[in-house]
């Protein structure tokens, strides 16, 4: 039995034709591009088969007759017992003349030359787009009763079946399958488009918030998935059965979910937090049309519209989709395959597989160069605060990764030791010595950096002052904010500012300013290193806005306790868990390849919206960690310098709070 297939190198058409191979006694001729020739050999091995059972016809869609040559139409010429038409744009984001040359020409070629060769059968695969935007059921009986048919890709598909039921002089039938995700046994996919698109925005949430944080998303209408397996088997089923030319397929799901509950699926099997309140997106469509068009009229608005789908990866008429409004009724294709075994399994049982595949094969950032290496070799990569502590940790992995690594500290003793520990290694830096709390010593470094090295690409302000002292023992030592302030604000804005023209000039460049998780947490105890930090952060914020456009990006890592010699003073650090510097560098790395706004962790998020949401419960938190844990000996003003011992309670509260500061 001989059967013809366009598209037989895409997701659904390879599994179909391998499933046909399966078949014994089929040869099939598929349609190959010539430019697409050199896959043939890939698709002969896929299949398991050899040129004898599965013969490349070469030829174009967009051709009268399919571009076929004479020679080629005569060896298949009234032998062809199902012809099956696949090829097709399946993308939201092509382009409008692309869609209409593959869906509606190539449709109409494609028909013509099965109507010349006297196909026994064709079979379109068109779509549950070609029912539109239709309000309601829409059943396998209906076509003209489409609606809502504007979008390109609705147009295309809905014309592309209207060619067929008109033009196709031979027997036909119609298969409408869902929106097609990977396989539920592997969770193979090819590509990123239905609710695939929504899967950056789930693992940032992830990333974001813990997995017990309620969180609030949208309820749209029902989306209809299938999983491209179920897709395959049921029209080859439904093919090869008698008596059922003329009509249409619904390949779908009879129990549509919610696109708020298909989120939540895969946020649960992305292991990120759930929705736990809806909005109902149906709300936003009392909006009338004549405002929509005047906001989307305005500039700022479509420049932000574009920037946020930009970002999230989204297309940007996803939000045509959100509330769907049709279900399909797909009573003749269940009756077709009634007594096969062949159904739309639950997505709950396979949904974890879609995701496991999309993180590993398919998430957009695998397809960038994420290593150190790659963000920072040949470039210029200024630390200050670096001869000790997250300075020097991040030093070593910048250098290794061959960045000009540039080190700047007060003391010139250190510096040369930490230039010695990383030429060591077998890397080398170049160190300057200035104190960036005088501004005449920032000024000579921020010339010397631009006559030496023509400024910098990447600035780590990471030099810093922390002064763990209670506010009523701090009533007679305003010099402590306004030293602690004089290095974690002004000093980072000295060199900042200095750095910012020539990063101008080059439209590049990055600065990763490392703040406290205290900003967030509000951490009693630390009122003048907060509200330094707190300071640089709400700088960090304005200058991000203003330079957003011009190639220069801000980064603030809202750090977590570290021991470093900053903190050496305070002995009770000593029993309480803290980060190591490594384990603090590679938050540093990790702002410097990814160029996040902000890197926190979720305790430190969970502290923000505390704060937010719940003001006095947060400060009641605070208060009694404070109350818990003593100042220092010497913040006390007394000299006696032994450590009180851990109680239990502050054991556990440190152990819970990791990172916090006490």
């Amino acid at each position: 039995m001989h059967y013809f297939v366009t598209g037989a190198s895409g997701f659904i058409g390879k599994r179909l034709v391998r499933r046909i191979l399966a078949r014994k006694g089929t040869v099939v001729h598929f349609l190959v591009r010539e430019r697409s020739a050199k896959r043939c050999a890939e698709l002969l091995a896929y299949w398991g088969v050899d040129e004898s059972r599965a013969v490349a016809v070469r030829g174009d869609l967009a051709l009268p007759g399919l571009g076929i040559t004479a020679a080629e139409r005569r060896k298949i010429d009234g032998k062809v017992k199902h012809f099956f038409h696949l090829a097709a744009v399946y993308d939201l984001k092509a382009d409008e003349a692309s869609q209409r040359s593959a869906n509606i020409e190539g449709t109409r070629n494609t028909v013509q030359f099965a109507n010349e060769i006297g196909a026994e059968c064709f079979h379109h695969v068109s779509s549950i787009a070609a029912a539109g935007l239709y309000e309601g059921v829409f059943r396998e009986d209906m076509f003209e009763e489409a609606e809502g048919l504007d979008h390109p890709y609705i147009a295309t598909k809905h014309e592309s079946e209207k060619i067929v039921r008109r033009e196709c002089q031979v027997p036909w039938r119609v298969y409408r399958p869902g929106i097609v995700v990977g396989d539920s046994r592997s969770g193979e996919m090819d590509k990123i488009d239905g609710p695939y698109y929504f899967f950056k925005l789930i693992q940032r949430m992830r990333q974001l918030l813990p997995p017990w944080m309620p969180t609030v998303g949208l309820e749209g209408g029902r989306i209809n998935l299938v999983p491209v397996d179920f897709v395959v088997d049921a029209m080859d089923h439904i093919a090869h059965r008698k008596g059922l030319d003329g009509k249409c397929f619904h390949l779908v799901d009879p129990s549509p979910r919610r696109v708020g509950e298909v989120l939540n699926t895969f946020a649960k099997a992305g292991h990120a937090p759930a929705m736990s309140l809806y909005v109902n997106a149906a709300l936003f469509g009392f909006i009338p049309k004549g405002v929509k068009k005047g906001l989307m009229a305005l500039t700022p608005v479509r420049r932000i519209q574009r920037a946020v789908m930009k970002d999230l990866g989204l297309p940007e008429d996803i939000l045509t989709f959100v509330n769907y409004p049709t279900r399909f009724d797909c009573r003749e294709a269940a009756a077709a395959l009634k007594g096969s075994g062949i159904e739309v399994p639950a997505l709950e049982t396979y949904a974890w597989r879609l995701w496991d595949y999309w993180e590993r094969h398919l998430d957009p950032d695998l397809q960038i160069d994420r290593t150190l290496k790659g963000t920072v070799r040949g470039k210029v990569v200024l630390i200050t605060g670096g001869s000790s502590g997250i300075g020097l940790a991040t030093a070593h992995k910048v250098a290794a990764a061959g960045a000009t690594t540039i080190l700047v500290a007060r003391d010139p003793e250190k510096l040369a030791a930490a230039q010695q520990e990383i030429a060591a290694r077998g890397h080398a830096v170049v160190t300057y010595s200035a104190d960036v709390s005088d501004a005449g010593q920032c000024e000579a470094l921020v010339r010397k950096l631009e006559d030496n090295h023509g400024g910098v690409d990447i600035l780590v302000n990471n030099a810093g002052r922390s002064i763990r002292r209670a506010i009523e023992n701090s009533f007679d030592r305003y010099h402590d904010f306004e030293r602690t302030m004089s290095v974690n604000y002004y000093g980072a804005l000295r060199i900042t500012l200095g750095l910012l023209p020539m990063m101008l000039k080059k439209r590049r460049g990055h600065v990763i300013n490392v703040s406290s998780i205290g900003v967030l947490t509000n951490a009693p105890r630390f009122s003048a290193y907060v509200a330094s930090k707190a300071a640089l952060d709400a700088w960090t914020r304005c200058a991000a806005s203003e330079f957003a456009d011009m190639g220069i990006q801000f980064t603030t890592i809202n750090m977590p306790l570290v021991k470093t010699p900053m903190i050496a003073p305070t002995k009770i650090y000593n029993q309480v868990p803290t980060l190591t510097p490594d384990e603090a560098a590679d938050m540093v790395v990790e702002a410097i390849v990814y160029r996040p706004v902000r890197i926190a962790t979720r305790l430190g998020v969970f502290g923000e919206v505390l704060h937010a949401l719940l003001p006095r419960v947060a400060q009641i938190i605070m208060n009694t960690t404070f109350r818990m844990f003593p100042d220092s000996a010497a913040a006390q003003g007394r000299k006696d310098e032994t450590t009180p011992a851990a109680t239990p309670d502050m054991i556990a509260v440190s152990n819970l709070m990791r990172g916090l500061h006490f």
